[in-house]
């Protein structure tokens, strides 16, 4: 028999994790005074060692909703020669860590204006946030590092009720799909700025604690 686990989240969190106070894996969560494992940029052979060292029954995860699967037990390696362990240890220390990239879209201006006072010019975002070509009510829109936003309308239209500047980030958020990053980009001092934001590509996130069950996979096809 082949050992494997099955990973699911029985009740989902409403918490919007764009609000915890960042932690070394995750978020940390006040309603629940815990931190928030975020699973969602590991891949399914970090996601089944996490657990496999990991027998805390009381862990809290932030997933993708594929990501929620049974999961085979890594195979235990042979231990390793003097040799090629020093080498290993020589591999680790030239690839410490691991850059978790979250895909950042850059803006175009459209019909740019030229402002001729100023070097940064005070940027007018308006737009549309849609779902597979339909409208998107209720998106959040927030300016980055501050409580500033708005949302969108029944018609998925929005208009930014503060003025912004270049490298100023906004960040559309909406329950059951990963928040999306904007950059704002004013490479031609444009005055304005309009978006068109397509909700469709984002990945399911379900967040919540994390029920673990031991299944057993017969080697047998």
């Amino acid at each position: 028999m082949k050992k494997a686990f099955n990973l699911n989240i029985k009740s989902p969190c409403q918490e919007n994790f764009e609000d915890f106070t960042t932690t070394p894996q995750g978020g940390f969560c006040n309603s629940c005074s815990q931190e928030v494992i975020d699973f969602t940029q590991m891949s399914p052979e970090e996601i089944s060692a996490y657990f496999k060292n990991n027998n805390a029954k009381n862990i809290c995860g932030r997933f993708k909703n594929k990501q929620l699967k049974t999961f085979s037990t890594p195979k235990k390696r042979h231990q390793l020669n003097f040799l090629s362990g020093i080498s290993m240890a020589c591999l680790a220390l030239f690839s410490f860590g691991k850059t978790q990239a979250q895909e950042t879209e850059i803006i175009k201006t459209k019909q740019p204006k030229i402002q001729t006072q100023g070097e940064e010019a005070n940027i007018v975002v308006k737009g549309t946030v849609q779902e597979s070509n339909l409208p998107l009510p209720g998106v959040n829109i927030i300016l980055e590092g501050t409580t500033i936003g708005t949302s969108t309308d029944f018609d998925g239209n929005f208009e930014f009720p503060q003025k912004l500047q270049k490298g100023d980030i906004l960040v559309f958020s909406y329950l059951g799909y990963e928040s999306k990053k904007i950059t704002i980009t004013n490479k031609e001092s444009a005055q304005s700025i309009e978006l068109n934001i397509d909700m469709t590509t984002a990945s399911c996130i379900i967040m919540g604690k994390v029920v673990k069950k031991s299944v057993y996979k017969s080697k047998r096809k």
